[in-house]
């Protein structure tokens, strides 16, 4: 029977396929989501942050303090981000009801000199690490015990240089996943050559990642090739780990990255790459680019070749995106086998969520 391509892709718990339930899932709360970079939240600013169709209004007080909060007025459920900022507190942009501020998380003026009791609007625990945001959407008391992944090279005075990369695309988060771990897609790549020639050589499921390695060249492009030393390093070979709800990867423990992605509802994400590279050469000759030169030398990449690079992902993602919401009933054609241990381990994890006590008690409020 011929799909309508008026119907819209199925739901989670309607779907049939692990693709269709994969493309419908959302991500587990219960772990630290990147929501946005440190620099474009300035002090005395309230920012929207969406999480799996959740809104949460983000504010900086003017001493620089983050917070996080639901984001409705408990007057008459106005977003908080259409508001503004007050010392340390949030203001309701309707009748000037406050919110937040660690003397009084959500006492309310009324009448000039009287307030109401506090109101209990949900809040969010809030953190910064390597120049980005952190909110932990999920259950507050397990907040303490997951944690922020550890990347030692981006801490302490020997830090790698790193500028984080900010986009919205357009596609569900199991698709980035499945993009950025499936080196399949190497002719999408021919114009920048990230890597070539890639061949699956394993993949292992262990507890909630999955590590998976390619034999593959590794900076080849016309431009990328002349600042790595491949002499000097093996880039023919590339580990990587969809390490839920996050992915990195590893080139000799020298080219290294990580994705966080923020999950915002079934067609739309928000993902941060985070490159990092423990050194690069000059081009021509082979001397080291001067650590205190590689922040600036990163930002030149990031503009002129990483950020285009990614572009045509996102161009493919989106396509995609697409073509599932107007073909989800064609049957999947896979030929990387770790795509499945991808979205079977996303789908596991989804129905871990839907089945706990945070889960059901959304479903029901």
């Amino acid at each position: 029977m011929k799909q309508d391509l008026t119907t819209p892709p199925p739901s989670f718990e309607e779907a049939r396929t692990l693709r269709q339930q994969a493309r419908a899932a959302g991500l587990n709360p219960n772990y630290w989501y990147a929501v946005e970079e440190l620099r474009r939240v300035k002090p005395k600013t309230v920012h929207e942050v969406i999480f799996w169709k959740h809104s949460i209004a983000m504010f900086c007080n003017e001493d620089g303090e983050l917070e996080a909060m639901e984001n409705r007025c408990a007057h008459r459920q106005l977003k908080l981000s259409l508001g503004h900022v007050e010392g340390c507190r949030l203001i309701c942009e309707y009748h000037g009801w406050e919110y937040g501020g660690k003397d009084r998380p959500a006492g309310v003026p009324y009448d000039g000199d009287r307030s109401f009791p506090r109101l209990a609007l949900r809040t969010y625990p809030v953190k910064v690490r390597y120049g980005l945001i952190w909110i932990f959407p999920g259950d507050p008391e397990l907040a303490e015990e997951r944690q922020i992944p550890e990347i030692p090279e981006l801490e302490g005075p020997d830090r790698w240089s790193c500028v984080p990369l900010r986009f919205e695309w357009n596609a569900h988060h199991s698709m980035v996943i499945d993009n950025v771990s499936d080196f399949t897609h190497a002719h999408l790549h021919r114009k920048y050559k990230p890597f070539e020639d890639a061949t699956l050589k394993n993949f292992e499921i262990v507890g909630d990642n999955v590590h998976l390695s390619y034999d593959t060249l590794v900076g080849r492009g016309a431009i990328s090739g002349k600042f790595v030393d491949h002499k000097k390093l093996n880039t023919n070979h590339m580990k990587l780990c969809y390490e839920y709800p996050y992915q990195w990867s590893n080139t000799d423990d020298v080219i290294k990255h990580y994705l966080f992605v923020l999950p915002i509802n079934e067609r739309k994400s928000r993902v941060f790459f985070l490159f990092y590279f423990k050194s690069l050469k000059i081009p021509i000759v082979p001397i080291r680019i001067p650590r205190s030169a590689m922040t600036l030398v990163m930002r030149i990449a990031n503009r002129m070749l990483i950020g285009p690079l990614l572009q045509e992902d996102q161009f493919a993602l989106e396509a995609e995106q697409e073509g599932y919401e107007n073909h989800w009933d064609a049957h999947p054609v896979e030929t990387n086998p770790v795509v499945r241990a991808f979205q079977e381990l996303t789908v596991r994890k989804w129905r871990e969520h839907l089945e706990s006590p945070l889960g059901v008690g959304l479903a029901n409020g």
